[in-house]
């Protein structure tokens, strides 16, 4: 069955976060200083914050941070976590397919993180990319990150597995099934256990439905755009494989 009557996870922050800690931020946040080495960028929109897992570690970093995203439940869990770090970072609700019409400025980069763009059709990709583009500024940059959707496919990839998280005893598990769709879709059936002292204490269970986007998709999009790719790498940028065999890979580009 294609998407099911689940909650979505979006909805639920709470468990969501429980795939994050501070070792991840640590990770993220030397991710971006090595991606945006050598860059003039000041100001960063992300049109898919979420809760901020993979954003405001560049608050942290001395960037000026704006954030939008469509979950409420989302956009709370952020802000709580950035006053909780005390960051300053400015956050609204808007569908990224039309960020140009409710973003407060115009910045130096303009972002999508966290596999968010695959949420909607290829075409609507890039539609918001477009709609990204108008809010960048001269000679600015556009950054997302995504599985590698490619290797996905020509794998027909069934299975995902994260590392064990441990949060003051409490062991989170969560695994991956993905279910292909023949219209080329794919159902991610998204399993979390969670266990203390050998004991199952909770289970939840999360379908999401995504529409693979090849690299080339995106790319070609970009230079039509008048933008060159100028990192395309594995994310986090220290994972040890190139970014080609990497399971998740951003891509930073300048417009030209």
């Amino acid at each position: 069955m294609k998407g099911g009557s689940s909650i979505s996870l979006y909805d639920r922050a709470d468990i969501y976060d429980l795939r994050f800690d501070q070792r991840g931020w640590d990770i993220f946040r030397e991710h971006y200083q090595t991606i945006f080495s050598g860059t003039d960028v000041k100001t960063v929109l992300d049109c898919s914050i979420g809760s901020g897992n993979l954003t405001l570690e560049l608050a942290e970093l001395g960037y000026q941070v704006i954030g939008s995203n469509l979950n409420q439940a989302m956009l709370s869990k952020c802000r709580e976590k950035a006053e909780k770090k005390g960051l300053a970072v400015e956050l609204f609700c808007s569908d990224f397919r039309e960020i140009d019409q409710t973003a407060p400025g115009k910045y130096d980069c303009v972002m999508s993180t966290g596999n968010s763009l695959p949420y909607v059709s290829n075409e609507d990709v890039l539609r918001t990319l477009a709609a990204m583009d108008r809010l960048v500024n001269p000679g600015g940059y556009l950054y997302l990150d995504t599985r590698n959707w490619d290797n996905i496919l020509a794998e027909n990839q069934r299975y995902y597995f994260y590392r064990p998280m441990f949060h003051d005893g409490l062991r989170v598990d969560t695994i991956q099934f993905w279910e292909h769709h023949g219209d080329g879709t794919i159902t991610f059936h998204i399993v979390f256990t969670l266990e203390r002292d050998g004991k199952v204490l909770q289970r939840e269970v999360f379908q999401e439905l995504y529409h693979p986007i090849k690299r080339r998709v995106i790319e070609d999009a970009l230079k039509k755009m008048g933008y060159q790719v100028e990192r395309f790498a594995p994310h986090p940028v220290q994972a040890p494989f190139p970014a080609e065999q990497s399971e998740w890979y951003c891509i930073l580009a300048k417009k030209r």
